[in-house]
Protein backbone atom coordinates (compact mmCIF):
# COMPACT_ATOMS: atom_id res chain seq x y z
CA UNK A 1 0.00 0.00 0.00
CA UNK A 2 2.84 2.52 1.00
CA UNK A 3 4.66 1.82 -2.49
CA UNK A 4 1.69 2.26 -4.09
CA UNK A 5 1.41 5.51 -2.57
CA UNK A 6 4.69 6.86 -3.05
CA UNK A 7 5.81 5.18 -6.33
CA UNK A 8 3.68 8.59 -7.95
CA UNK A 9 5.23 10.89 -6.14
CA UNK A 10 8.97 9.93 -7.69
CA UNK A 11 7.98 11.98 -10.71
CA UNK A 12 8.12 15.79 -10.46
CA UNK A 13 4.99 16.02 -12.99
CA UNK A 14 2.75 14.10 -10.23
CA UNK A 15 4.26 16.28 -7.61
CA UNK A 16 3.38 19.21 -9.07
CA UNK A 17 0.15 18.02 -10.24
CA UNK A 18 -1.11 16.78 -7.31
CA UNK A 19 0.27 20.18 -5.47
CA UNK A 20 -1.91 22.50 -8.00
CA UNK A 21 -4.83 19.84 -7.65
CA UNK A 22 -5.22 20.40 -4.03
CA UNK A 23 -4.59 24.11 -3.95
CA UNK A 24 -7.53 24.23 -6.74
CA UNK A 25 -9.48 21.55 -4.72
CA UNK A 26 -9.34 23.82 -1.62
CA UNK A 27 -10.01 27.33 -3.88
CA UNK A 28 -12.67 25.95 -5.77
CA UNK A 29 -14.62 24.63 -2.83
CA UNK A 30 -14.50 28.07 -1.01
CA UNK A 31 -15.29 30.07 -3.82
CA UNK A 32 -17.94 27.88 -5.11
CA UNK A 33 -19.82 27.92 -1.66
CA UNK A 34 -20.76 31.42 -2.02
CA UNK A 35 -22.01 30.50 -5.39
CA UNK A 36 -23.76 27.43 -4.68
CA UNK A 37 -26.01 29.62 -1.67
CA UNK A 38 -26.58 32.04 -3.69
CA UNK A 39 -28.28 30.50 -6.36
CA UNK A 40 -25.59 30.82 -9.54
CA UNK A 41 -23.39 27.99 -9.89
CA UNK A 42 -24.12 28.48 -13.57
CA UNK A 43 -22.65 31.58 -13.28
CA UNK A 44 -19.32 29.37 -13.08
CA UNK A 45 -20.31 28.15 -16.56
CA UNK A 46 -21.12 31.28 -17.85
CA UNK A 47 -17.34 32.66 -17.39
CA UNK A 48 -15.68 29.44 -18.19
CA UNK A 49 -16.96 29.28 -21.33
CA UNK A 50 -16.81 33.46 -22.05
CA UNK A 51 -12.77 33.62 -21.73
CA UNK A 52 -12.73 32.43 -25.00
CA UNK A 53 -12.92 35.50 -26.87
CA UNK A 54 -9.81 37.17 -24.40
CA UNK A 55 -7.93 34.35 -24.91
CA UNK A 56 -7.99 34.56 -28.33
CA UNK A 57 -7.32 38.34 -28.89
CA UNK A 58 -4.30 38.04 -25.92
CA UNK A 59 -2.71 35.23 -28.13
CA UNK A 60 -3.12 37.53 -30.97
CA UNK A 61 -1.68 40.60 -29.09
CA UNK A 62 1.19 38.14 -28.29
CA UNK A 63 0.15 38.77 -24.43
CA UNK A 64 -0.49 36.41 -21.41
CA UNK A 65 -3.64 33.96 -22.18
CA UNK A 66 -4.40 35.13 -18.45
CA UNK A 67 -4.61 38.20 -18.99
CA UNK A 68 -7.08 38.45 -21.91
CA UNK A 69 -9.24 35.02 -20.06
CA UNK A 70 -9.62 37.08 -16.79
CA UNK A 71 -11.01 40.43 -18.03
CA UNK A 72 -13.36 38.61 -20.70
CA UNK A 73 -14.79 36.47 -17.73
CA UNK A 74 -15.34 39.19 -15.45
CA UNK A 75 -17.03 41.42 -18.48
CA UNK A 76 -19.57 38.30 -19.20
CA UNK A 77 -20.47 38.24 -15.57
CA UNK A 78 -20.96 41.97 -15.86
CA UNK A 79 -23.01 42.04 -18.74
CA UNK A 80 -24.96 39.06 -17.08
CA UNK A 81 -25.99 41.14 -13.96
CA UNK A 82 -26.53 44.70 -15.99
CA UNK A 83 -29.19 42.31 -18.25
CA UNK A 84 -30.60 41.46 -15.51
CA UNK A 85 -30.84 44.49 -13.29
CA UNK A 86 -31.80 46.66 -16.05
CA UNK A 87 -34.27 44.80 -17.76
CA UNK A 88 -37.06 41.95 -16.89
CA UNK A 89 -35.51 38.98 -17.72
CA UNK A 90 -34.72 36.27 -15.41
CA UNK A 91 -30.40 36.25 -14.51
CA UNK A 92 -30.83 32.35 -15.81
CA UNK A 93 -32.17 33.78 -19.29
CA UNK A 94 -29.56 36.14 -19.22
CA UNK A 95 -26.81 33.63 -18.32
CA UNK A 96 -27.93 31.26 -21.54
CA UNK A 97 -27.83 34.34 -23.73
CA UNK A 98 -24.01 35.63 -22.41
CA UNK A 99 -22.80 31.97 -22.42
CA UNK A 100 -23.26 31.10 -26.01
CA UNK A 101 -22.65 34.69 -27.24
CA UNK A 102 -19.29 35.21 -25.58
CA UNK A 103 -18.63 31.14 -26.79
CA UNK A 104 -19.91 32.18 -30.25
CA UNK A 105 -18.01 35.51 -30.07
CA UNK A 106 -14.77 32.92 -29.10
CA UNK A 107 -14.65 31.41 -32.42
CA UNK A 108 -15.19 34.10 -34.23
CA UNK A 109 -12.17 36.16 -32.88
CA UNK A 110 -10.52 32.68 -33.81
CA UNK A 111 -11.02 32.69 -37.25
CA UNK A 112 -10.21 36.69 -38.08
CA UNK A 113 -7.55 37.04 -36.17
CA UNK A 114 -6.30 33.84 -37.37
CA UNK A 115 -5.46 32.65 -33.68
CA UNK A 116 -6.69 28.47 -34.51
CA UNK A 117 -2.73 27.67 -32.95
CA UNK A 118 -4.48 27.99 -30.02
CA UNK A 119 -4.04 24.58 -28.14
CA UNK A 120 -8.06 24.60 -27.82
CA UNK A 121 -7.95 20.79 -26.24
CA UNK A 122 -5.90 22.16 -23.65
CA UNK A 123 -7.83 25.10 -22.60
CA UNK A 124 -11.26 22.76 -23.18
CA UNK A 125 -10.32 19.78 -21.38
CA UNK A 126 -7.22 21.03 -19.52
CA UNK A 127 -3.87 18.76 -18.99
CA UNK A 128 -2.63 19.08 -15.54
CA UNK A 129 0.36 16.53 -16.10
CA UNK A 130 1.71 19.36 -17.93
CA UNK A 131 2.17 21.51 -15.57
CA UNK A 132 5.06 23.55 -14.72
CA UNK A 133 6.69 24.72 -11.28
CA UNK A 134 5.79 28.28 -12.79
CA UNK A 135 2.01 26.89 -13.13
CA UNK A 136 1.69 25.57 -9.70
CA UNK A 137 3.19 29.15 -7.77
CA UNK A 138 0.50 31.36 -9.76
CA UNK A 139 -1.97 28.83 -8.31
CA UNK A 140 -0.66 29.05 -4.92
CA UNK A 141 0.04 32.90 -5.26
CA UNK A 142 -3.70 32.99 -6.63
CA UNK A 143 -5.01 30.93 -3.86
CA UNK A 144 -3.40 32.31 -0.94
CA UNK A 145 -4.52 35.82 -2.05
CA UNK A 146 -8.38 34.78 -2.28
CA UNK A 147 -7.98 32.96 0.79
CA UNK A 148 -7.17 35.74 2.67
CA UNK A 149 -9.66 38.24 1.11
CA UNK A 150 -12.26 35.68 2.19
CA UNK A 151 -11.29 35.63 5.79
CA UNK A 152 -10.63 39.56 5.60
CA UNK A 153 -14.14 40.20 4.42
CA UNK A 154 -16.06 36.66 5.53
CA UNK A 155 -18.70 38.42 7.51
CA UNK A 156 -19.40 41.06 4.84
CA UNK A 157 -19.54 38.51 1.94
CA UNK A 158 -21.51 36.10 4.66
CA UNK A 159 -24.38 38.59 4.96
CA UNK A 160 -24.25 39.58 1.43
CA UNK A 161 -24.94 36.20 0.53
CA UNK A 162 -27.66 35.55 2.70
CA UNK A 163 -29.39 38.52 2.70
CA UNK A 164 -28.21 41.06 0.00
CA UNK A 165 -31.15 43.57 0.21
CA UNK A 166 -30.36 43.37 4.39
CA UNK A 167 -26.90 44.15 3.08
CA UNK A 168 -27.88 47.23 1.18
CA UNK A 169 -29.79 48.54 3.74
CA UNK A 170 -26.87 48.44 6.03
CA UNK A 171 -24.70 50.70 3.92
CA UNK A 172 -22.43 47.40 2.66
CA UNK A 173 -20.73 48.00 -0.95
CA UNK A 174 -22.94 45.18 -2.39
CA UNK A 175 -21.81 46.04 -5.98
CA UNK A 176 -18.18 46.04 -4.68
CA UNK A 177 -18.81 42.66 -2.94
CA UNK A 178 -20.53 41.00 -6.40
CA UNK A 179 -17.54 42.31 -8.56
CA UNK A 180 -14.91 40.96 -5.42
CA UNK A 181 -17.06 37.93 -5.89
CA UNK A 182 -16.65 37.58 -9.77
CA UNK A 183 -13.12 38.29 -10.13
CA UNK A 184 -12.71 35.42 -7.27
CA UNK A 185 -14.38 33.04 -9.75
CA UNK A 186 -12.52 33.99 -12.81
CA UNK A 187 -9.57 34.05 -11.16
CA UNK A 188 -10.02 30.32 -10.15
CA UNK A 189 -11.31 29.89 -13.17
CA UNK A 190 -8.25 30.88 -15.28
CA UNK A 191 -6.31 29.18 -12.86
CA UNK A 192 -8.09 25.43 -13.37
CA UNK A 193 -7.83 26.19 -17.01
CA UNK A 194 -4.54 23.78 -17.03
CA UNK A 195 -5.59 21.09 -14.31
CA UNK A 196 -9.27 20.21 -15.62
CA UNK A 197 -10.24 22.91 -18.39
CA UNK A 198 -12.59 25.42 -19.12
CA UNK A 199 -15.64 22.65 -19.35
CA UNK A 200 -15.05 20.77 -16.12
CA UNK A 201 -13.92 23.94 -14.22
CA UNK A 202 -17.68 23.86 -13.04
CA UNK A 203 -17.29 20.62 -10.99
CA UNK A 204 -14.41 22.11 -8.57
CA UNK A 205 -16.40 25.09 -8.28
CA UNK A 206 -19.65 23.62 -7.83
CA UNK A 207 -19.10 19.67 -6.91
CA UNK A 208 -17.04 19.89 -3.14
CA UNK A 209 -19.39 23.09 -2.26
CA UNK A 210 -22.56 21.33 -3.20
CA UNK A 211 -21.54 17.95 -1.27
CA UNK A 212 -20.81 19.77 1.62
CA UNK A 213 -23.82 22.04 2.01
CA UNK A 214 -26.09 18.44 2.30
CA UNK A 215 -23.59 17.58 4.88
CA UNK A 216 -23.32 20.59 7.15
CA UNK A 217 -25.53 23.76 7.81
CA UNK A 218 -23.10 26.54 8.63
CA UNK A 219 -20.88 28.62 6.10
CA UNK A 220 -17.96 28.40 7.49
CA UNK A 221 -18.38 24.70 7.77
CA UNK A 222 -19.25 24.44 4.20
CA UNK A 223 -16.13 25.58 3.10
CA UNK A 224 -13.97 23.84 5.32
CA UNK A 225 -15.50 20.42 4.09
CA UNK A 226 -15.86 21.33 0.75
CA UNK A 227 -12.33 22.35 1.31
CA UNK A 228 -11.29 18.98 2.24
CA UNK A 229 -13.38 17.06 -0.20
CA UNK A 230 -12.00 18.97 -3.35
CA UNK A 231 -8.21 18.59 -2.08
CA UNK A 232 -9.06 14.72 -2.05
CA UNK A 233 -10.75 14.40 -5.07
CA UNK A 234 -7.83 16.26 -7.00
CA UNK A 235 -5.31 13.75 -5.17
CA UNK A 236 -7.56 10.09 -5.94
CA UNK A 237 -8.22 11.54 -9.20
CA UNK A 238 -4.88 11.79 -10.07
CA UNK A 239 -3.75 8.29 -8.68
CA UNK A 240 -6.42 7.07 -10.48
CA UNK A 241 -5.32 8.83 -13.82
CA UNK A 242 -1.75 7.65 -13.18
CA UNK A 243 -2.68 3.84 -12.72
CA UNK A 244 -5.63 3.67 -14.76
CA UNK A 245 -4.44 5.80 -17.58
CA UNK A 246 -6.99 7.82 -17.50
CA UNK A 247 -7.68 11.59 -18.45
CA UNK A 248 -6.62 13.23 -15.18
CA UNK A 249 -9.22 16.12 -15.27
CA UNK A 250 -12.15 14.33 -16.01
CA UNK A 251 -10.99 11.37 -13.21
CA UNK A 252 -10.94 14.44 -11.06
CA UNK A 253 -14.16 15.34 -11.56
CA UNK A 254 -15.98 11.73 -11.39
CA UNK A 255 -14.24 11.29 -7.94
CA UNK A 256 -15.79 14.76 -7.05
CA UNK A 257 -19.38 13.37 -8.71
CA UNK A 258 -19.01 9.74 -6.49
CA UNK A 259 -18.33 12.39 -3.09
CA UNK A 260 -21.54 13.92 -4.14
CA UNK A 261 -23.33 10.67 -4.46
CA UNK A 262 -22.61 9.41 -1.32
CA UNK A 263 -23.34 12.59 0.63
CA UNK A 264 -26.85 12.96 -1.61
CA UNK A 265 -27.62 8.75 -0.37
CA UNK A 266 -25.97 8.62 3.28
CA UNK A 267 -26.21 12.29 4.10
CA UNK A 268 -27.24 11.65 7.76
CA UNK A 269 -30.11 14.51 7.13
CA UNK A 270 -30.41 14.92 3.82
CA UNK A 271 -29.91 11.82 2.30
CA UNK A 272 -32.21 9.37 0.56
CA UNK A 273 -31.98 6.48 1.82
CA UNK A 274 -30.99 7.49 5.64
CA UNK A 275 -34.71 9.42 5.44
CA UNK A 276 -36.01 5.69 4.07
CA UNK A 277 -34.55 3.80 7.33
CA UNK A 278 -35.81 6.19 9.26
CA UNK A 279 -39.16 6.46 7.88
Amino acid sequence: MLTWLIEPLEFEFMRQAICIGLSLGILGAVVGSYLILQQMGMMSGVISHAVLPGISIAFFLEINLAIGAFVAGVLSALVVIAIEKRSRIKVDAAMALTLTSFLALGVIFISLLKTNQINLDQILFGDILGVTSSDVWHTLIITIIILSLTKLFYKELEFYTFDPLGAKACGLPVNLLYFGLVCAITLTIVASMQTVGVLLVMSLLAGPAITAYLLVKELSQMMILGSIIGGFSSVIGMYLSYYFDLPSGAAIVMVIFSFFLGAFFFSPSQGIITKVFNN
